[in-house]
Parts: structure tokens; sequence; C-alpha cells
């Protein structure tokens, strides 16, 4: 039993450790600050306050060797000292914060994107982001953001093509090429009225809010333009090896990852004549830039120092090859920025490597889809789309029984068209691709897929976040996936408890870059000769503005996991014959192929037409500018249905191909399904689906979609499995 002043004593302590605690978290970075001030180091990096990770692990040798060398990458002018009066003012609750980034091709998008997280991840302000881009990379972004809807941020597009010539004449070492320089032009190619502006590296990461970056233009004198952090290695002193001859420096020289830029004083300083005159004089002794642009950068500022604002270190902590970065991370209290500015990425040799890219990862695997977050009391312009978004959201009845559907229907999923790099296949009238969507439990099949078919592919991925990135290294672990540059992927990111199935077909269809494509579905093998057997039947039968037709693909099925795939349609009827192949959902749900005619196939030695009827849902090849599918369609059933309706009813001719075919591959059934089997409310809402759409029908053709009636008003069999 305690003793009975015992329970007031610690009442009073938890007390204290409260109090304690609630000022450590709202005063912790300025306490850090006073403490240095009093009796530490004064100059010490990290002194602004702020979020308090990422934290470095203690490393008591690390703290030892910067005592030792002084403060943490000193240099000439202490270059990352911070000092640690009064923190600058942050910008006000609503101001708005323009950020710039150069970015081309596929990769760099997808880097663009991790650092986008990070900053909306931490961000207190509006956003303007104006990104310098490839054709490449303007169409991935372009589309993501778009679909992405976050609030208060805006995004401004400027053709990097545009500005190639006036740094193609540089010779450049750096694996960045001639995007590597671009950010010398950004005062030039930047709006006129734009005065401040943090320019960024792709492979950047923010650990904290980036309006404390921007609270740093508050420190530059009257004549200083550029915010730079001193480079962490000792690339600009000219000895990692024998014969190093870097370009000039101030010192250790500035590192251009993180940079913040005075866009008015550059301009009145006649920044284009300046840069251009000390890179034609430095070229004249040296071969090529070795780090790009922030090569020519040093050189500007060893002859015009006044120039620059130094800046700390924390807002650029630099994993290099040759890194210093401990000097400066050893001994902050809390990172700002995390540079991996090595070629290996999160390759790099470094010992606290698995720290800083397990923060990296963070945000690489983070759900994109939290970070549509409102700016509380900071009105801003919505993202297109999103006023009309939330009016008809408000509208729907969450007591209604097919509310999921409603609401599936009308969320807008993340797209990142091109997930992964892409070379678009040439010109050729006649030419195919192959179009169909997946989940993360259909990705077994894409092997075998790339074996059968040759030609282009644009395929349609529902994942998450952290699945993108499984998707990825599964890629590169398939010498057979990893080969073909032809195969286009577009990542729909995962959203809603219904699987989105036609706005992913209508995803991948968009993306299709050949005349014609071929709808199919991912579980299913076309013949290895089908790719060149459609081109040329596509050519005989004269298709496109002369003659409007889908061609049919007969569809089979095995209900083996292990067969042996026929080669030609001989060896086809063989398997049908013995009972190793059938036509598809022949035991299940023989209407939805039955108008193929599969008895009339296997005598047919031309194309021949066939009418629609109810249920009927073959693979075809169409034009690409072809009827969408209906997103309204979510889940299970009449998705597909649903698009052989509108094709018959834009008077599309259903041709039968008579050495075609393509074959279904067993597998487990899909949730969905397995709802629509086992739920009469589903069931219902499928129904109230398909009649909405034949009202939509009747609105568009008239007493045309009367034929379609019957057909619509057919119950669902819970049987069905197609």
């Amino acid at each position: 039993m305690l003793p009975r002043g015992r329970p007031r004593a610690l009442g009073a302590a938890a007390l204290l450790l409260l109090l304690l605690l609630l000022g450590f978290l709202l005063f912790g970075g300025d306490l850090g600050c006073e403490r240095r001030k009093r009796g530490g180091r004064a100059g010490a990096p990290g002194c602004f306050p702020g979020l308090l990770m990422p934290r470095v692990p203690p490393d008591g040798r690390l703290r030892r060797a910067a005592a030792l060398d002084g403060d943490p990458g000193a240099g000439p002018g202490d270059h990352n000292r911070s000092d640690c009066g009064p923190p600058p003012p942050r910008p006000s609750k609503c101001e708005l914060l323009h950020v710039a980034i150069v970015c081309a091709g596929h990769n760099s998008s997808r880097d663009v994107i991790t650092l986008v997280k990070s900053m909306l991840f931490y961000r207190k302000n509006p956003l303007h982001l104006h990104l310098v881009t490839d054709a490449v990379a303007r169409n991935i972004l372009e589309m993501l953001f778009h679909t992405w809807m976050v609030p208060a941020v805006r995004v401004s597009f400027y053709n990097a093509d545009e500005l190639k010539s006036q740094v193609s004449w540089i010779p450049n070492k750096h694996y960045s090429g001639l995007y590597g320089l671009m950010k010398l032009v950004l005062p030039s190619a930047l709006p006129a009225e734009l005065a401040h502006v943090i320019v960024l590296d792709t492979d950047v990461t923010f650990a904290s809010d980036i309006s404390e970056l921007w609270a740093l233009f508050a420190h530059f004198s009257d004549t200083q333009a550029i915010g730079l952090v001193e480079n962490q290695s000792d690339w600009y002193l000219g000895n990692l090896w024998k014969n190093h001859r870097p370009w000039p420096a101030l010192g250790r020289g500035f590192n251009t990852g993180v940079i913040l830029l005075r866009l008015d004083r550059l301009r009145q300083a006649g920044w284009e004549q300046m840069w251009r005159l000390t890179a034609r004089r430095e070229l004249l002794t040296l071969p090529a830039t070795s780090l790009a642009d922030q090569d020519i950068f040093n050189a500007v500022i060893k002859e015009h120092p006044g120039l620059v604002q130094p800046l700390p270190c924390v807002w650029n902590v630099q994993l290099s090859d040759h890194t210093l970065a401990e000097r400066c991370y050893s001994a902050a209290s809390d990172l700002k920025v995390i540079h991996w500015n090595s070629p290996k990425k999160l390759q790099v040799k470094n010992k606290h490597v698995e720290f800083f890219r397990n923060f990296y990862l963070t945000f690489l695997e983070y759900d994109g889809n939290l970070l549509r977050r409102e700016l509380f009391g900071c009105p801003s312009q919505p993202p297109p789309g999103a006023e009309q978004l939330q009016q008809a959201l408000a509208q729907l009845d969450e007591e209604d029984p097919c509310f999921e559907f409603r609401q599936q229907q009308l969320t807008v999923h993340r797209v990142h068209v091109t997930f992964l790099p892409h070379e678009p296949p040439p010109p050729r009238p006649h030419d195919v691709t192959l179009v169909a969507q997946l989940s993360m439990d259909r990705l077994q099949m894409l092997e075998a897929l790339c074996r059968h078919w040759p030609g282009p592919m644009s395929l349609a991925l529902y994942l998450t976040d952290a699945e993108a990135q499984q998707f990825l290294r599964f890629i590169e672990a398939s010498p057979v996936l990893a080969a073909r540059q032809d195969v286009a992927y577009h990542v729909v990111y995962r959203e809603g408890p219904l699987y989105p199935v036609n706005q992913l077909r209508n995803v991948a269809l968009a993306q299709a870059l050949t005349p014609y494509v071929f709808l199919s579905d991912i579980d299913f093998l076309p013949a290895y000769s089908l790719y060149d057997y459609l081109r040329a039947s596509i050519e005989q039968l004269g298709l496109g503005s002369q003659r409007k037709a889908a061609l049919v693909v007969p569809a089979f099925e095995t209900l083996h996991y292990r067969f042996s795939f026929p080669h030609s349609k001989v060896e086809l009827l063989a398997l049908l014959d013995v009972g190793a192949l059938y036509t598809f959902r022949y035991h299940e749900w023989p209407r939805g192929h039955a108008p193929t005619d599969y008895a009339r196939w296997r005598e047919a030695q031309a194309p021949y037409r066939v009418q629609w009827a109810a249920d009927y849902e073959p693979y075809v090849v169409v034009p690409r500018d072809c009827p969408r599918y209906d997103p309204r369609f979510v889940g299970f059933g009449w998705n597909k249905v649903a698009h052989i309706v509108e094709l018959d009813a834009q008077e599309y001719e259903l041709l039968v191909l008579p050495e075609a075919f393509t074959i279904h591959l067993p597998h487990a059934p899909s949730l969905d399904i397995s709802r629509f089997r086992s739920s009469p409310t589903y069931r219902d809402c499928l129904q109230a689906l398909k009649d909405e759409f034949h009202q939509d029908l009747s609105r568009h053709h008239g007493a045309a979609a009367l034929k379609y009636l019957p057909a619509l008003q057919q119950p669902q069999s819970p049987a069905r499995d197609g």
C-alpha cells in the first residue's frame, strides 16, 4: 500500500513532466538556439525552429570529428553557419510560394512526384509550381496534377525544347545533359513579374515546411540575389584525385540542388550576360562542365561573391559519393532537405544511408490521395472541375443502397501515364495496340503476354502508391519485361471500394498511339500470330474511313493452369475436340459469346458478319477513336456488354476473323465477382445502372435505342462468371 502523500507527489511530477514536454514541443527549436547562445556553439547549423524530423541516430564519433574540424562545413565566410539570432519571419499564412523545377523524361517525372509529396506533406502555404519540362514529362505531369486535384496548388509548364538553344553550346559531362544547364536561364524563362523563386533539383526530399526556406529570403542583403548551401565535398578544392581540375569556386563552392533566386535582382544585374561571359571564358581552358549548371554558378560567384547569400547546411544535406555531410547532420537538431546528389542515388555509400533511405521511401510510397487537403482559412481557386465534383458528391444519399456505386463513379483517380520509360511505335497505317487493365494480383500474366504479343501495348494498372513501387521492382527484375520499351504502363491510383474497370480501360485506350486497338483483358493470351494477322486483316478489309467495323477475335478458355498453347487454328480445334479447351464461358455464361457462332468459325475461310444480340461481349479490334467505355459500370457486370451495345448503336459492323483466337487462363475469382454472386443488393444496383444507361442511350440515339430495351431488362444471374 502506497503512503498517503505519494499520489500527490506523483501527480506533481506528472504535471511537471507534461509542462516540460509541452514547452519542448512548442519551443524546442528556439530553446536549442538559446542553449547554444549561452554556452554552446553559436554558429551551429539547424538553429531555425521547425519540425524535429528526421533526426540522425546519435554518433559520438561524428560529433567529436566535427568538433575537431571546427564548425560543421565551415569555409570561407562560414557558409554553412546559421545565425542564431531571431529567426526570419515566416511568410504570411496565405502567401503564394513559387517553386521552379526542371524535369525531363519518365524517370525524372517519378522523382518529381516524390519531391512534391514531401513538400505537400509539410506545407502550410499555397504553392505555384513552375515546371520546365520536355514533351514526355509534360504529358505525364499535366495529367497527374489534373487528376490529383490538390487544393491551393497551381502548376505552370514551360517548354524545355524552346530553351535548349540557350545552353546547347556548353559541353557538359554530367548525366543530366542539357537539362542540367537550364536553371541558368530561369530568370529569362520565368514570368517577368515573378521576383522570388525556390529552385529545386528533382532528387531532393523535404523534411520541413518549405515556408521556412522561403523565409530565408529575408536574410538577403540589398545586393544578394542567390541563396545556396555550401558544397559538402572537396570537389572544388581539386584534391580528390591526381590531375583533378574543377571549375573555379569560392572555397568549397556551393551546391545548386536547392537555390533561392531573387529573379528581379538577377535581371537588373544582367545575369544572362554575366553567366555567358564567365562560361565562355572558362571553357577556353576547361573542356566541359562536370557538374552542369553548378560549375557555372560557382564560377560566377567566385567573380561576384556579393551575389550569394550562404544558407544553413540543413537546407541541402548532400548525399554524394564524397560527401562531408556528416559534419552538418551530426551536429544539427533537425534536417530540412535531403539531397540524393550521387548518380547512384539510393545506393550511394554512406554509413547512415539506411536512415535517409527509409525517410525517402516514406514519401515514395505515401498515399498521395491523403494530400488532397484544404488549407483552412486560406481561400484559393479550386482545381478545375473540383466545384462540380463536390456538388455532385453532396447530392448523394449515404442511405442509398447503391451509394458505393454512385460514389465510385464520381471518384477522380490520380493517373500517372507512362509510368516507365516508353518508346512510341513508329507510325504504321494498320498498326494495332493491345489494350488491357489489371491490378496487382495479375502481374504474373505480363511476361506470358509479352511473349505472345510482339506489338505495342497500353496497360492500365490499378495500384496503391506502395504497390506502384513493387510493380517497378517487378519489371526491373524481369529480363522479358525490362526489354520491352513498346509497352506503356499507366498507373491509376487506387481509391474507393469498387474496381473502376471501365475507367481503367479508358485510360489505357486514350494512351494508345496506333490507328487501331485490340480491346482485350489481361487474363487472355492471344495467338502467337495474332498481331501480324490483325494488321494484315485491317489492310485487306479496307477499314478506316471507308468502313466502320469491329473485328471480333473469338475467345476460348482452358480450365488447366498448365497446357500446351496451340500455334494454329488446326491445333486449337484439336484441343477443343478433346475437351482441353472450351469456347469462352461455355459452362457459366454461353450467351456472352454465342453470337460469334463458333460452329461457323470452325469452317470459315473468310471474315463473316454477325448480328448484335443481348449480353454479347466479344473481344474486338476497333479504330483508336472508337466510343469510350461507360465509366458508370464499376465492379463486376455489364462493363464490356455496354460498350458493344454502344458500338452497335453507332452502326459498327461486327466481323468475325476466321484465323484469330485468344485464350483465357484460369485464376481465382475477383472480389467484385464474389460480391456480385453473393449480394442481391449488388445485383439490384447493377440493374439500376443498366436502366440509367438505357435512358442515356435513348437520349443519344432516339427510337433506335428501343432495340436494346429487352436485353437491359433481363435479370442478372448470380451464377454468371465473366
